[in-house]
């Protein structure tokens, strides 16, 4: 690997880690959140409550990736990059000085959504900017491994996020963590955001982007052209994101939640349990992209999708077992099925579009369907359990949404090794 491609991955990777170490940290701390900025009878409503909120970030990220696709397209992803960085991670230092439901009242809530909301417009231009400048830097031949640890540094940094945590709840208790302790990791964001803001403004554009510009073929309107000849490609994009978007922030938001509201784990334990298996998913996302390389990206999607379909109902048997050691091993079959398909799928995504268009055509397919997918999956897995009773019922929805992505792959062609197109 050069050194450039090596500074490149380095600055790329931690910038997204810090990203998404900030937007992680609310849906970590979700149980904490709706006692803190919600009035509610009991528990549960609460969590219901903070999701909601949770969910509408998600709302207005394909605003976001409307704008900051289009600029990347046009103006450089670094510069687009550089934005988004700074924009989330002032909006989760700022929920960190936020006052609670007790001291403003129904303001706290308000504040808490306005934050919520810029936090939503910025993360609309990361996961497609990161992609992208990635894929446009690595070689055919390793784009897959490449482009994975996007994914590896998102789950690295809700580790990060689930261990501090973690290791806050055991420093502090359960009562300082509930009462101020959870200000922490927001407040952590500020310094955070500003290391990713350095690294990203010291790199330079991606090759293929600054071919575009010194030969002038730059696209003036890249969301028209992509809207008007690129519909099949952005339909492929949003069935792949699918199943990324369900369990992502399943594992993330939900299960910590899950576990402590309806499994009632005490929160130490829930907390290992999840950083456990986000640990085991950042691990193994880069073995599977390298293997992406080798054997292509429709074999390992496949893979993933059809584990999700079979292991899901089991894994969440396992959870609900109340023993800690099988609440790991579920999880790990979820992480382990799940980072087969990460592997595959970044460089699988970035392949479908030409570099005039792949910022602006990649955000607008991953936003929708995150906003369609992800925003709705804590809210509505926590809305299963409250109206079936059944511990079981969010594995349906995973295996829903795998079977959506299992269709997209089959009718997706490989594209592994093939050359980007201008």
């Amino acid at each position: 690997m050069s050194r450039q491609l090596r500074k490149v991955l380095l600055a790329t990777g931690i910038g997204h880690f810090v990203e998404w170490f900030d937007f992680g940290l609310y849906g970590t701390l979700a149980t904490i959140i709706g006692m803190q900025f919600f009035q509610a009878d009991d528990p549960a409503t609460a969590l219901l409550s903070s999701f909601a909120v949770f969910g509408a970030g998600f709302v207005i990220r394909p605003l976001g990736g409307l704008w900051f696709g289009s600029r990347g397209d046009r103006t450089g992803r670094r510069k687009v990059l550089a934005t988004v960085i700074l924009l989330t991670s002032g909006a989760t230092f700022s929920i960190g000085l936020l006052p609670t439901y007790a001291q403003a009242g129904l303001l706290a809530t308000v504040l808490l959504v306005l934050v919520r909301m810029i936090q939503g417009f910025a993360a609309g231009g990361e996961s497609a900017g990161a992609t992208t400048f990635l894929a446009e830097y690595a070689p055919a031949d390793r784009r897959g491994y490449f482009t994975c640890w996007t994914d590896s540094f998102g789950f690295m940094a809700f580790v990060a996020g689930s261990g501090l945590v973690l290791l806050l709840t055991a420093i502090l208790g359960e009562a300082a963590m509930n009462d101020w302790g959870w200000r922490i990791p927001f407040l952590l964001a500020g310094p955070l955001g500003w290391i990713g803001l350095y690294l990203r403004n010291n790199l330079q554009d991606s090759p293929e982007f600054q071919a575009l510009v010194n030969s002038r073929q730059t696209e003036p309107a890249p969301l028209h052209r992509a809207v008007t000849t690129g519909r099949r490609a952005l339909g492929f994009c949003i069935g792949f994101v699918a199943i990324k978007a369900v369990v992502h922030w399943m594992l993330q938001t939900f299960i910590p939640a899950y576990l402590v509201a309806a499994l009632h784990y005490p929160a130490l334990d829930a907390y290992t349990i999840t950083t456990l298996g986000l640990l085991a998913v950042a691990v193994l996302v880069p073995f599977m992209g390298y293997l992406s390389d080798r054997i292509g990206r429709k074999p390992l999607m496949l893979v993933g999708c059809l584990g999700l379909i079979l292991v899901a109902w089991p894994a969440m048997k396992m959870m609900a077992s109340g023993e800690v050691f099988s609440a790991v091993l579920g999880l790990l079959l979820v992480g382990l099925c799940i980072a087969a398909f990460d592997g595959a799928s970044n460089a699988a995504m970035a392949e479908l579009f030409p570099t005039r268009i792949r910022y602006g055509s990649m955000a607008i397919a991953y936003n929708l369907a995150v906003a369609l997918f992800g925003g709705v999956t804590p809210w509505l897995l926590a809305w299963l359990l409250t109206a079936t009773g059944n511990p079981l019922s969010p594995a349906l929805y995973v295996m829903v949404a795998a079977l959506i992505t299992l269709l997209t792959v089959l009718r997706a062609r490989e594209t592994a090794g093939l050359p980007l197109r201008t």
